[in-house]
């Protein structure tokens, strides 16, 4: 059996696969399929100050290679948060790592320093990137400052693990990266979904309310891929890799890219025990190739001569 063990910033990770957040709820929903302990950790959906309804319907539309999402981070605000899904959380032996969003840029800091007042969770996921709400979401994410100054602020509040969630739908994320890790970021997550939108030919209308949205599944893993490139080459902290992974194949390229661990997002609305088989066949590739810790698979890019 094959070490799968992975350290990202100041937490060690019983694996490299991670759920992605808004694709896998506080977890709780998923527990009647799969062994959350099995993960190496979740992200928990958005968490932001007060509690928000999310954008109109309709607000998901599939598409040819994976699905569009205009959600607008739809959640139950940080003090039911603390009430309702911590518990639940404290529970697992996986690590969580909650995803907190916020409209101001010390709304982050707020959001964090109200679950850290309550014991606090592994760490934190700073939502700077997120394409489906008008105030803060990517247009924090396209600001190197702005980044810099909420990294900053959540570091401030909290010694957890913390990593930025960067969007993809700007001219350079190395220069997003390279602003969160000079501002306390333990990691990166790369990416955050692409802008998309699709148009229904019968009522000319586009298929969400919203008219443009966020693309993820298998159509962005080539792009995914050439971000996490760029970032692992531009930083010194872990990458965390997510966009399109459907299979153990996708780990792998992700891993070899410089990726230190991954997270599976669009996947769990096909199978919701893919993370869990993921981690199986992880062990299983790494048995049949001879590989005794996965650490031997990350960052081995040979590139071209």
């Amino acid at each position: 059996m094959a070490n799968l063990q992975v350290s990202l910033g100041k937490i060690q990770f019983s694996n490299p696969i991670l759920t992605a957040s808004g694709t896998f709820g506080t977890g709780e929903e998923f527990s009647p399929f799969l062994d959350l302990n099995h993960l190496g950790g979740i992200v928990t959906k958005a968490v932001t100050r007060e509690p928000r309804a999310g954008n109109p319907h309709p607000r998901i539309a599939e598409t040819s290679a994976g699905m569009l999402n205009s959600i607008g981070l739809a959640n139950v605000g940080v003090d039911r948060f603390i009430a309702e899904k911590l518990p639940f959380l404290k529970g697992l032996k996986c690590r969580v790592i909650v995803n907190v969003a916020g409209k101001t840029i010390d709304e982050f800091a707020e959001v964090i320093r109200r679950i850290e007042s309550a014991g606090g969770m592994d760490g934190y996921e700073i939502n700077v990137s997120c394409p489906n709400v008008k105030e803060g979401g990517m247009a924090f994410g396209t600001n190197p400052d702005v980044t810099a100054e909420i990294t900053k602020k959540a570091r401030q509040v909290t010694d957890k693990f913390l990593t930025v969630k960067l969007t993809p739908n700007v001219t350079s994320i190395t220069e997003i990266a390279i602003a969160a890790e000079n501002n306390g970021a333990d990691a990166l997550t790369v990416i955050n979904t692409l802008v998309g939108m699709a148009v229904d030919i019968r009522s000319r209308k586009p298929k969400l309310a919203t008219i443009t949205g966020g693309l993820s599944g298998p159509a962005i893993k080539p792009v995914a891929l050439a971000k996490v490139f760029q970032v692992a080459g531009a930083v010194k902290i872990p990458v965390i890799a997510s966009g399109g992974i459907m299979n153990v194949k996708d780990v792998i390229e992700f891993l070899i890219t410089g990726a230190s661990a991954v997270q599976i997002g669009t996947a769990n609305f096909v199978n919701p025990k893919i993370s869990e088989k993921l981690v199986d066949d992880l062990d299983s590739y790494c048995e049949e190739h001879q590989i005794n810790s996965i650490e031997e698979i990350i960052g081995t890019l040979k590139l071209n001569d």
